[in-house]
């Protein structure tokens, strides 16, 4: 069977404000890898499985310009989705790209996003491609969980049912919302959840049978999008994809479908989400420190300071918990326990800053 590898990359990185802008957000910069952006990042590593011309990156309209002038992928294989109406729409959209493109024919898909920090490609590859299997013999929707190493409460989580395996991974019990901190020492110590980590892997038959069964309005809706797309008419097809609902693609199928699976992973992982993932993806010095640029500290700890600018030197003395981030045009000053805050100030900022 045919694989493709699908890259979700529609987000505007706003945690990551001041580098982060709408033309050019987190997924195109270069964070935690010195000469690849995370996008790269995320196309090289899946490469290997699909090939460079079957990676599709899924954007929004205002990011496909820039994506394709990129050049991690084919021109022709970065599609925008109409409007934001969260994951839910993003894969229904490239579902019907994906009718149009190879019509009756059968495709496994891989859908990771462009904002994870894996250091072991060839062990997720083991991984996806067993998520893969699992997909093509078993009709079933996929993930793969993270074995947690923490009791984080930021992520979601999977229960799996560790007496039902299947092809390499567990039939999946439940899914979790975030948890308090209690809860979520709770599922750590059971041995027995995993971190949802937003990927997954199905065979587009499987996706459009699990939702025409799990969400029949969505299935009428994604049926006339088909036909849109098919007769290159996009600005019908952006009519009809607005009356999908803004909601994500685990609320609207993962945890309402019949057959799902999951595979743990045995790779080193993070979720790029705010300025702190700094602190775990990139190396440290002896006081816990990331410095990155011009910079210059003296009895810091703990603390993140990058300088992007030119002609500007950026000094610490004495700061402990402190992320510091310079840009050409701005700087950004916050305690690292307060980075997932960032994007609220980013909605007070003039059009030309944002």
């Amino acid at each position: 069977m045919r694989r493709i590898a699908v890259i979700m990359a529609g987000g505007s990185g706003e945690r990551f404000w001041p580098l982060s802008r709408r033309l050019r957000p987190k997924q195109l910069l270069r964070l935690t890898h010195p000469e690849q952006t995370l996008l790269e990042e995320s196309a090289r590593r899946i490469e290997p499985l699909v090939g460079n011309d079957s990676i599709i990156v899924a954007t929004n309209p205002i990011l496909q310009a820039p994506i394709r002038e990129a050049g991690v992928v084919p021109p022709e294989n970065v599609w925008a989705e109409p409007d934001k109406r969260n994951t839910l729409g993003c894969l229904v959209w490239t579902a019907a790209m994906l009718r149009a493109r190879y019509g009756a024919e059968d495709v496994a898909v891989a859908i990771i996003t462009a904002d994870h920090k894996i250091d072991s490609p060839d062990a997720f590859r083991g991984c996806a491609s067993t998520a893969l299997d699992i997909a093509e013999a078993e009709g079933a929707l996929v993930t793969i969980g993270i074995r947690p190493d923490r009791a984080e409460t930021g992520y979601g989580y999977i229960e799996f049912e560790s007496g039902s395996p299947v092809g390499g991974g567990y039939r999946v019990a439940s899914f979790r919302e975030k948890p308090s901190a209690h809860v979520a020492e709770t599922y750590v110590a059971s041995g027995r959840y995993l971190w949802n980590s937003g990927m997954f892997f199905w065979t587009l038959d499987t996706f459009e049978r699990e939702l025409k069964a799990a969400q029949p309005e969505v299935w009428t809706t994604y049926q006339s999008l088909c036909a849109e797309v098919l007769k290159g008419d996009f600005e019908a097809a952006a009519d009809v994809f607005r009356q999908l609902p803004n909601i994500s693609i685990d609320y609207a199928l993962m945890e309402r479908a019949s057959n799902v699976a999951v595979v743990p992973s045995n790779f080193p992982w993070d979720d790029v989400g705010a300025w702190d993932a700094l602190h775990r993806t990139l190396e440290t010095d002896a006081n816990g420190n990331v410095q990155q640029g011009d910079t210059l500290m003296l009895d810091c700890n703990d603390s993140i300071l990058l300088n992007e600018s030119n002609g500007i030197k950026l000094t610490a003395v004495g700061l402990s918990g402190i992320v510091a981030i310079v840009s050409k045009d701005a700087i950004m000053l916050c305690p690292v326990d307060q980075v997932q805050r960032v994007k609220e100030i980013v909605g007070s900022l003039p059009e030309e800053l944002k």
